[in-house]
């Protein structure tokens, strides 16, 4: 007979992303996961594995609800140069006010941890990097067509210079950083790619 789960995976993953997502890997422990997900330790092992394994599954499941939605939206946006004004603006907002204010991004801390030496997380970072790189890139890029940059603007240090700057806003905020100088530091970015301050 079948072995049936009397909880719903998903839902168990959704609040595990949250934990590891503020206290991060070191500090969160298996019984945490306990505690916060209402399991027991052999549902958790037989669904996800162990530890890290569950990290893993967290951090995939973060990038895919969180980050990736947000890309494809700056990537599809079709303004320009506003749509990656946009873009921080509401990458500042999310992690300064509302239910995960000061919590950071949980791929960027993931870099700032000692998590990032694993090949598999190293592997679910670069590809996220990727993502952030290649959505800037083509917003970037429908700037150039709209005349919106400086025709000394390199493209692709642009987006990786926006990307660096995308990861400085989400260690900043969780830090506890004003959003008005996140804001005033985006519209200095901007402007020296030939932009008008955001």
């Amino acid at each position: 007979m079948p072995d049936i789960k009397h909880f719903d995976p998903d839902t168990a993953l959704d609040t595990v992303v949250r934990l590891f997502w503020r206290q991060g890997v070191a500090a969160t422990g298996i019984q945490d996961v306990v505690t916060a997900t209402g399991l027991n330790r052999s549902s958790l092992y037989a669904t996800f594995g162990g530890k890290q394994d569950l990290y893993l599954a967290a951090l995939r499941r973060y990038v895919e609800t969180h980050s990736a939605p947000a890309f494809q939206s700056l990537a599809e946006d079709g303004r320009g140069l506003p749509a990656v004004a946009a873009f921080f603006a509401g990458l500042i907002e999310v992690r300064c006010s509302g239910p995960y204010a000061r919590w950071g991004c949980m791929v960027v801390n993931a870099h700032a941890g000692a998590e990032n030496g694993d090949a598999e997380v190293r592997r679910v970072l670069d590809a996220h990097h990727h993502r952030l790189r290649e959505a800037l890139l083509a917003a970037l890029r429908t700037a150039r067509t709209r005349g919106q940059l400086s025709p000394k603007t390199d493209l692709d240090a642009a987006a990786e210079l926006l990307a660096v700057l995308a990861y400085g806003v989400n260690l900043r905020s969780r830090a506890g950083a004003d959003p008005a100088d996140l804001r005033r530091t985006v519209s200095a970015a901007l402007a020296s790619l030939g932009a008008e301050p955001a």
